[in-house]
C-alpha cells in the first residue's frame, strides 16, 4: 500500500471506532432493525445524483445484503441486546480473519508471512483486549456480532472482486456504496416488522428524537457513505490482506471514545491488547509500503465467484459505522 492508502485507511478506521458509540447513543428507544433501515434510506437517497455503478447487479445486491444488511442488522442487534460499544468493535474485527481467509479460497490471494504476522499479532491484541474485558457480554450478542463480522467479511471479497475486475475507482466505489444501499431499506423494515413487531416500530418511530437524527447522519453521511467509499477504493487498489488489517485500529478509537463519553474506562489488558492492535497493522502495512513497485496483479474474470452482501455499505469494505 501507498502511503497515501495508508492515511485513508487509518482515518476510515477511526471514523468506524467512532461510530460504534454514536449507534448507542442513537439507538435508545428505537429498534435496530428499523434505525438500520432508515440509517440505508438516508443513503439511498444519494442515488438520485449518484451514477450507477459500472458492475453487474449481482455485485450490487450482494454488497448491500451482507456488507450492508447483513453487517449492520445483525451489530446494531447485537449492541441492543446489551454488547457495550467497545466490545462490539472489538468482535467485529474478526473480520479481518473472514476476509482474508474468503479471499484466499475464492480470489486466490495469498497473504505473505509479513501480513500473516502482522494479523496475528492484531488477533492477539483482540483476545488480550477480551480478557480484560471480562465475560459479562450475553453470549447471544456476541454471537451475533461474529456472524456480522462473517458478513462483513464476505461483501469486503465481493467488493474486491468487483473493483479488480471492473477497474473501479473513487466514483465507481461511491456509486457501489450508495446503490448498494437501495437494497437494505425494505428487508430491514420486513425484518423488523417479523422480528421486533409493529407496536415496537410504531414506539421507536416515537422515540426517534434529535439524538437519534444525528446519529443517523453520522453513521450514513460519515461511515457509510464517505467510509466505504473509501475502503472500496482501497480494495480495489489493493489486495484484501494489506487493507483489512486496518481495521483492528477502530476498536482502539472505539474503547477511547467509550472511556472519555461513557465512562468506560479501559483496563490495562485493553490498553496492552490496543498496542498489539496498532502494530500488528503497522507490520503489514509498512511491509506492503515497501513492495509497492508495481501493483498488484488485477483478478480475472475466471476467478470471480459472486456470492452477495461493506460498508455502510458496499462500503470498501471492509462498513463500520
Amino acid at each position: 500500500m501507498q502511503r497515501r492508502d495508508m492515511v485513508l485507511a487509518a482515518t476510515v478506521a477511526a471514523l468506524w471506532g467512532f461510530n460504534f458509540v454514536v449507534i448507542d447513543w442513537g439507538m435508545v428507544g428505537v429498534p435496530p432493525l428499523l434505525f438500520v433501515a432508515i440509517r440505508f434510506s438516508v443513503v439511498a437517497l444519494a442515488a438520485f445524483v449518484v451514477p450507477r455503478p459500472r458492475t453487474s447487479w449481482r455485485t450490487v445486491v450482494g454488497v448491500g445484503l451482507f456488507m450492508s444488511l447483513g453487517q449492520f442488522g445483525l451489530l446494531y442487534t447485537s449492541m441492543a441486546l446489551g454488547l457495550q460499544p467497545g466490545l462490539a468493535a472489538l468482535v467485529l474485527q474478526a473480520q479481518a480473519v473472514f476476509t482474508i481467509l474468503t479471499a484466499a479460497a475464492v480470489l486466490r490471494e495469498r497473504p505473505t508471512v509479513p501480513q500473516i504476522i502482522g494479523v496475528g499479532l492484531g488477533i492477539v491484541g483482540l483476545a488480550i483486549v477480551a480478557a480484560g474485558r471480562g465475560g459479562d457480554a450475553p453470549a447471544l450478542a456476541v454471537a451475533l456480532a461474529l456472524a456480522a463480522a462473517f458478513s462483513w467479511g464476505i461483501g469486503n471479497v465481493i467488493s474486491r472482486r468487483a473493483g479488480a475486475v471492473s477497474g473501479a475507482g473513487r466514483l465507481g466505489s461511491l456509486s457501489l456504496t450508495v446503490w448498494s444501499a437501495i437494497v437494505v431499506p425494505v428487508p430491514a423494515l420486513a425484518l423488523s416488522f417479523a422480528v421486533e413487531g409493529s407496536d415496537a416500530i410504531i414506539a421507536g418511530i416515537a422515540a426517534f428524537g434529535w439524538h437519534s437524527a444525528l446519529s443517523t447522519l453520522y453513521t450514513a453521511v460519515l461511515c457509510t457513505i464517505v467510509g466505504y467509499s473509501i475502503w472500496n477504493g482501497l480494495l480495489a487498489r489493493n489486495p484484501s490482506a494489506a487493507v483489512v488489517p486496518w481495521v483492528l485500529l477502530a476498536p482502539v478509537v472505539a474503547m477511547a471514545s467509550a472511556a472519555l463519553l461513557l465512562g468506560q474506562i479501559p483496563a490495562p489488558a485493553e490498553i496492552v491488547g490496543g498496542v498489539l492492535l496498532v502494530g500488528g497493522v503497522l507490520v503489514t502495512g509498512l511491509r506492503f509500503r515497501r513492495r509497492e513497485a508495481t501493483p498488484p496483479a488485477p483478478v480475472t474474470e475466471a476467478l470471480a465467484v459472486v456470492p452477495a452482501p461493506a460498508a455502510s455499505a458496499a462500503t470498501a469494505t471492509p462498513r463500520r459505522s
